[in-house]
């Protein structure tokens, strides 16, 4: 639903006194539509700015100039990116179709930003190797799965025990980008580390129990239909955080998964130490992936299955990254 998580960093923090309930409701209407708790934080975030920059003003007094005038103001006075404008948008749309049950068909039409269409960073595969060679522990665990398996960084976080099958040497993914399970290949030059990972999760998991803890946070309606498989050591996480804490969903005391965060660090100081000049994130290694197994002569339809795109005109950016300089074209001075 979002873009791009880290846009929601540029939603500033504002007063409270918004009228009490509207974003009680806005939060409730997410948590039943089954959005993620960073869709929900952007939301509110983004509503609570909305209506600030109006004078605390009730949407329901608003209408499309104020709309138009916010967005703007993103666009010439914030600069921010397509994506965070389109976030805004979302966010804004979700409150009057969703909440306020008011349809506003031109604000989609007409407001929408248009992204520019950038070809992904991509690591070479000396790259890739030297990236990792600069780093250890999990964080390394972490990158080098998302570089060997091709998933997107919060379905590696989020990976569950059951689905992993080191006898196929297969991931399920579950859930991942458009509501949408799948499968993707376990690397198996990491397939010790991983086993100890599970071991690992297994004796937190155990801890957990004996203190009374070590019911997981089920996707959906799991937790109505199977009432005790959030305690199932199988719907554990693969990585779990080092700590409990609190749901702010819930309320509840619950292991949650790594922090991104560490690996966003780690794969920042791992860039520098490698001496790679290429800005990258986690993403980079998904690109990277599909670039490379590309470049091994594997067709583009089991690329889109494995990477999960609904549309193989998703995954062909990839074709473009690998026409090098002039389309693949022998410059003459190289003759």
């Amino acid at each position: 639903m979002l873009g791009n998580d880290k846009n929601a960093g540029v939603v500033s923090d504002v007063s409270d006194s918004l009228k009490p309930g509207l974003i009680d409701v806005v939060r409730s209407r997410i948590r039943t539509k089954r959005y993620s708790l960073r869709t929900e934080q952007a939301y509110t975030g983004w509503i609570r700015r909305f209506i600030s920059s109006n004078g605390w003003r009730h949407p329901r007094e608003m209408g499309a100039v104020e709309v138009e005038s916010f967005l703007s103001s993103l666009a010439v006075e914030g600069a921010v990116a397509a994506s965070t404008q389109n976030q805004a948008l979302s966010a804004l749309l979700f409150l009057y179709r969703e909440v306020l049950k008011i349809d506003l068909p031109w604000m989609d039409a007409v407001f929408r930003a248009k992204s520019q269409r950038r070809l992904p960073t991509v690591l070479s595969v000396e790259e890739v190797r030297r990236l990792l060679a600069m780093m250890e522990g999990r964080p390394w665990v972490l990158a080098s799965l998302l570089y060997g398996s091709g998933m997107r960084l919060m379905e590696c976080l989020r990976l569950r025990v059951k689905d992993l099958d080191f006898a196929r040497n297969e991931i399920t993914v579950r859930d991942g980008k458009g509501g949408k399970d799948r499968r993707t290949m376990l690397p198996r030059s990491i397939e010790e580390e991983l086993r100890r990972e599970v071991a690992r999760a297994r004796v937190l998991h155990h801890q957990d129990l004996e203190l009374g803890f070590g019911e997981t946070l089920l996707p959906h309606a799991l937790a109505r239909k199977y009432s005790n498989a959030g305690r199932d050591f199988g719907w554990q996480f693969v990585f779990p955080a080092a700590r409990r804490s609190i749901d702010p969903r819930t309320g509840g005391e619950h292991r949650h998964h790594f922090d991104d965060a560490v690996l966003s660090r780690a794969l920042k100081r791992a860039r520098a130490a490698s001496g790679i000049t290429k800005s990258l994130s986690a993403h980079t290694l998904r690109h990277s992936f599909a670039t490379h197994l590309l470049e091994a002569g594997y067709d583009i339809r089991t690329i889109q299955e494995l990477l999960g795109h609904k549309d193989v005109a998703t995954t062909q950016i990839y074709t473009h990254v690998l026409n090098r300089g002039g389309r693949g074209v022998r410059s003459p001075l190289d003759v």
